[in-house]
């Protein structure tokens, strides 16, 4: 019987990298008003080759979030009508049950969100008030980053 004498053998440290939303964040964000009109907003979203924005109040709070598919539906709508004009207010047409992601979350945990609820992006809240913006995109560039010993 061979007996090996050398101990036990420890692996070295593995090297952490605390990647955080607020690393990865859009913080400068085309931001919608409540009482903006609708044909405003889509020409907003066209003009800047965005799918949709957090609508925030005078005092930078979440109210909530308008998108493609919000002024999609009112077009569905407005072919009944035969018109497609849409003159109506963000407040009227916007998501209000928004989810959002605290600046402080791992990447991880928020790439794990986006699989969870299939969404395209989030607005980062900080002590209530909108900071930034994250989207699946950001979260793929802060993942190329990591060093694969992180994994």
């Amino acid at each position: 019987m061979v007996m090996s004498y050398q101990g036990p053998r420890q692996d070295p440290p593995k090297e952490t990298q605390d990647i955080q939303v607020k690393d990865y964040m859009t913080k400068k964000l085309v931001t919608f008003n409540p009482e903006q009109n609708m044909d405003e907003v889509i020409d907003s979203l066209l003009k800047m080759n965005i799918s949709g924005g957090p609508v925030v109040d005078n005092e930078n709070n979440l109210v909530g979030i308008i998108s493609e598919g919000d002024c999609l539906k009112q077009a569905v709508r407005g072919k009944y009508n035969n018109t497609f004009h849409d003159s109506g207010k963000v407040k009227d047409r916007m998501t209000t049950d928004v989810k959002t992601i605290n600046p402080n979350m791992d990447i991880f945990s928020a790439a794990q969100m986006f699989l969870d609820l299939k969404l395209r992006r989030f607005p980062v809240l900080q002590e209530g008030k909108l900071v930034g913006q994250i989207s699946q995109r950001d979260i793929m560039r802060a993942l190329q980053t990591v060093k694969k010993q992180t994994w």
